[in-house]
């Protein structure tokens, strides 16, 4: 899955291995999964002033974005709960699609922040270069 860090780099850089993934996953070229708190958390943060400024969209370009996704991605239900283990609350709801998912990996610049994720989940947390070299 990948983490909204991964779709902000998407969209100022169209060069760089986050728009690569991007492009990836809306050609289908691997599966994501995708749940209702994690496209409201994509719509939110990729509408902000400094990120449509930098990289030279508008709202409606981030909406008709978030619909891909929305269609392309795997819709996930957050049924399984436990009780929080991330250092930044905001993550858990990353964490819960994760896992509820069955995601192999979640592909994030903040490592650091999924450090909690016990083992024996048995999903990684990669970056976006990482990820891309994976795919190819």
């Amino acid at each position: 899955m990948l983490d909204t860090s991964v779709l902000v780099a998407a969209i100022r850089s169209k060069t760089g291995a986050s728009r690569i993934l991007l492009d990836a996953a809306l050609d289908s070229k691997f599966q994501f999964c995708i749940s209702t708190p994690l496209i409201l958390e994509y719509e939110a943060v990729l509408t902000r002033h400094g990120h449509l400024l930098a990289s030279r969209i508008s709202n409606a370009d981030v909406v008709e974005l978030v619909d891909l996704l929305c269609n392309k991605g795997i819709q996930v239900e957050l049924t399984e709960t436990w009780m929080p283990i991330l250092r930044d609350p905001d993550d858990e709801m990353v964490l819960s699609t994760a896992i509820n998912g069955r995601v192999d990996a979640i592909v994030t610049f903040n490592r650091a922040d999924f450090a909690g994720i016990p083992e024996d989940l048995g999903i990684e947390v990669v970056s976006p270069g990482e990820a891309l070299r994976r795919l190819l």
